[in-house]
């Protein structure tokens, strides 16, 4: 499934050839509205790629944010998420005034809530002002609700009755709302119709403001790589409106959650919280909301990656009452079953997989089957990990994606310089994995670390033959744990990294594209 074309859309992009990319989520942008957005620090980044001869722009989910402002848990699985959207652009369109764009954050760490507030703001007066005038969007919203006619008028809906409910879960809505008795949902679109439209709007201006930089970041030889996260949360339009998808009791309550069994990161395992899915059912409907799900994707992606590739095979199952993960059990999922209704429905779709954790044999002749490249993390080489001789660079193997870390990872510079006091490792682990990054990188009888660490282990990835190498822009710049975007099983301080003012420089770009000459990956 790594071919050039699907039947949602063609793509010059190709995982086929060697190249390489960074990593770096949008929220991380530098600017002034409370976190990094589509506007013009996107389009900066871009022409940073380019100049680096990157080939990838690889982000985390653009959906909705949801607990801890993760980008892996929110409201939907198919809309964008609005404070992604750029207030900037919303001016240069005409939908604002410039005296509407106001309002300067602080931009050293992401601010959610202040974020949030100024973009709802401006919002509204942007869909004051489409009231107003209704024909300047009138076809475009026409095509919109058209072309997401599947996800769009629940979503609109869901957002506008959570707000109505004061932000409750949906299973406290009156018991009509929450079981989605058609006469009750045609008047709650009745009611709250002004509501419903603005939601739709919304959606309409993040659509476009996402193609507006893939279409710029394609004319400079840009592909973006997307992510999605195999499981959804419970509060969602999602799992509102097609509940009998989810293991849900009757007061629509989940029975049984995701996880993931004690591990490296977790001594407890960690318990996600997602329903799960009830798979005889999305079987029965010929998996329509996957298929679905990833046409949209498609839409927005040239690649995605499948967060979590090892559910398509088997999940963990956890007991809802449980308060960890440690008491849950191994459950099959259809993954064969369902990659070829997806490729029948879209055809040949990109994916990268997400192959880490406790993968068995089944998980890698799944992937292998697909044809689909698994992911090689260097920092997972030197430790416990199953699978960490695979991720030393010579054993790596063309069809792969080679990376520094991922957000989930202490930076590469935080990890080489750990020393177990803080993270999941001991001292003498830390010491040893150390001691073994250091021969690896700078020779089998060297003590001493090669004076920039971080720039040594990109240097051994692009040498290697993985046909593409993604390293987070934390690596890339050489910053220590103070970067980290995510620390896994913990619930605050997540996802508030941005990039340090002016960091972005011509001669970091000339070094990157340097590297990349070097070693044949020039996008």
């Amino acid at each position: 499934m790594t071919t050039r074309h699907d039947k949602g859309g063609s793509s010059a992009f190709t995982l086929e050839r060697r190249a390489a990319g960074v990593l770096l989520h949008v929220t991380s942008l530098p600017g002034p509205h409370g976190n990094g957005d589509l506007g013009p620090e996107a389009r900066r980044f871009v022409d940073f790629l380019a100049a680096s001869g990157q080939g990838w722009w690889q982000t985390l989910p653009a959906t909705p944010v949801g607990a801890g402002n993760s980008p892996y848990s929110g409201a939907s699985a198919f809309a964008g998420n609005p404070l992604l959207i750029s207030v900037d652009d919303l001016a240069v369109d005409g939908l604002l005034e410039p005296r509407d764009v106001r309002g300067v954050l602080d931009a050293r760490r992401a601010s959610y809530d202040e974020a949030r507030a100024l973009r709802r703001a401006a919002l509204q007066r942007a869909f004051a002002r489409h009231e107003g005038s209704p024909r300047r969007l009138a076809g475009a919203l026409d095509r919109f609700r058209s072309d997401a006619a599947y996800w769009l008028p629940d979503y609109a809906l869901y957002m506008a009755l959570r707000e109505a409910h004061d932000g409750r879960p949906w299973t406290a809505w009156p018991r009509a709302l929450a079981r989605r008795e058609p006469r009750e949902l045609a008047r709650a679109r009745r009611e709250l119709g002004r509501e419903v439209a603005f939601f739709e709007l919304e959606q309409l201006l993040f659509r476009r403001q996402w193609q507006a930089l893939r279409k710029y970041a394609r004319a400079r030889g840009v592909g973006l790589i997307g992510d999605a996260p195999i499981f959804i949360a419970h509060e969602s339009a999602d799992v509102w409106s097609h509940a009998p998808l989810f293991l849900l009791d009757r007061a629509g309550e989940p029975t049984f959650v995701a996880g993931v069994p004690p591990d490296y990161f977790s001594k407890t395992g960690q318990r996600w919280g997602n329903p799960l899915y009830r798979w005889r059912a999305l079987q029965a409907s010929g998996f329509e909301w996957w298929i679905e799900r990833f046409r949209t994707l498609n839409r927005h992606f040239d690649v995605v990656r499948l967060d979590h590739f090892i559910g398509f095979m088997r999940f963990w199952r956890v007991p809802a009452s449980e308060k960890t993960a440690e008491r849950g059990s191994w459950q099959p999922a259809p993954g064969h079953a369902l990659f070829a209704a997806v490729r029948d429905a879209l055809g040949a779709t990109p994916f990268i997989a997400e192959d880490l954790g406790e993968v068995t044999p089944s998980v890698r002749a799944l992937r292998d089957e697909l044809g689909l490249p698994g992911m090689r993390i260097f920092q997972f080489a030197f430790g416990a990990d199953q699978q960490a001789e695979q991720f030393l660079p010579h054993c790596y193997v063309p069809n792969s994606v080679a990376y520094t870390g991922t957000h989930d990872n202490d930076t590469f510079l935080g990890w080489f310089q750990e020393d177990g006091s803080t993270g999941p490792r001991s001292a003498r682990q830390a010491r040893k994995e150390r001691l073994a990054a250091i021969a690896y990188l700078a020779g089998p009888s060297a003590r001493v670390p090669p004076a920039e660490p971080h720039w040594e282990a990109l240097r051994t990835l692009y040498a290697s033959v993985a046909r593409t190498v993604i390293a987070p822009l934390q690596d890339i710049l050489g910053l220590g744990n103070q970067a980290r975007m995510n620390s896994p099983g913990t619930a605050e301080g997540n996802w508030q990294w941005r990039v340090p003012p002016r960091a972005l420089t011509p001669r970091l770009a000339k070094r990157l594209h340097e590297l990349a000459r070097v070693y044949a990956r020039l996008g």
